[in-house]
């Protein structure tokens, strides 16, 4: 297994066992993803996870990447270290209501992106226009 997914493990394991605490365990890191650009980054590997997932058990698109692919290009987009955004995540998960609130603007926006594509496939197609 890769070793930045098995870093993802331990991060969500860490999540689970810190998420009863009120109070930070973890020392804010001298460099933080600011909440904004963590909600950005999270719902993208949200995405990211679901395509990779969607085309894994489809079938529909072999290709060569692996999931930590993924993860690694969304690093790059937002360009951000993988060691800041490692600790900035065990931060704010050591922060139980915080990652709730930043978690809860992820699904937000998961909903809304979902809800604007399934407007645009409701629209209804001009067919009045004719081509010659």
């Amino acid at each position: 297994m890769n070793r930045f997914l098995q870093q993802i493990q331990i991060i969500l394991a860490i999540i689970l066992l810190i998420a009863a605490c009120d109070k930070p365990v973890v020392k804010k890191p001298k460099k933080l993803v600011s909440r904004d650009k963590m909600v950005e980054m999270l719902t993208d590997m949200h995405i990211a996870e679901s395509v990779f997932q969607n085309r894994r058990y489809t079938g529909s698109q072999p290709f060569s990447f692996t999931e930590a692919d993924f993860y690694y290009s969304i690093l790059k987009k937002h360009q951000v270290a993988d060691s800041v955004f490692e600790l900035s995540l065990i931060y704010y998960s050591s922060l139980p209501k915080e990652f709730e609130k930043i978690y809860s603007r992820v699904l937000n926006r998961l909903n809304e992106m979902e809800q604007e594509q399934l407007e645009k496939q409701q629209q209804p197609v001009d067919i009045g226009t004719e081509r010659r």
